[in-house]
């Protein structure tokens, strides 16, 4: 494989994982509120979560996905309203400085896993780097672990992010307007995708 297809390869991976999304936003949404470490397993699920995505697509689940377009556009409508859940969950989230532990309400792996499984954004660059890249089986499997690896760094890159950006939100007032503000971004995203979809199809 030469050294141009793996600089693709890495360059594709970074552009899809770095560029702001629904998991990037929801993670410097907790980086913000909770901290790097605290928002560490909803990451680690995310990446995981996609890696898996990559590998079925990378299997054939492209060609399932193909032949039932009416399955996948219901389970792109699901995922767009657990996206609106997740941004109703940010938006009401309590915004306090000095919040016992106990209280918090963390971002879970299982939530991290599920939200790339009903993310389109996650499908569209699974199915756009499987057919770019699926020269070989090896050409496959060097993608993979690739982009699991951009994926990993690129998300904690937002989970730091988030951390430093602690020093701006130092008021409850602060951390409030903004977790209005990510959950309002995206409830929207999530209803324009419902949009697009609702148009496409009629």
């Amino acid at each position: 494989m030469s050294q141009t297809i793996f600089l693709a390869m890495f360059s594709f991976s970074l552009a899809m994982s770095i560029t702001p999304g629904p998991v990037n936003i929801m993670i410097v949404t907790s980086g913000i509120n909770h901290g790097f470490t605290k928002t560490f397993s909803f990451i680690s699920g995310a990446t995981i979560g996609f890696t898996l995505l990559l590998i079925l697509i990378a299997l054939g689940l492209s060609s399932i996905y193909e032949q039932y377009t009416d399955v996948f556009l219901i389970l792109e409508i699901f995922g767009a309203l657990f996206i609106c859940y997740m941004g109703y969950k940010i938006a009401n989230s309590k915004a306090s400085l000095e919040v016992k532990d106990e209280d918090l309400k963390y971002l879970k792996f299982h939530e991290g896993f599920l939200l790339q499984w009903l993310n389109p954004k996650a499908w569209i660059a699974s199915i756009s780097g499987v057919s770019m890249f699926s020269q070989s089986k090896t050409a496959l499997i060097v993608f993979v672990c690739i982009y699991f690896f951009v994926c990993y760094m690129s998300l904690s890159f937002w989970g730091v992010l988030g951390q430093k950006a602690t020093r701006f939100f130092s008021t409850n007032k602060r951390l409030q307007g903004f977790n209005i503000l990510m959950g309002s971004i995206l409830i929207f995203s999530a209803l324009s995708i419902i949009i697009t979809n609702f148009y496409t199809k009629y």
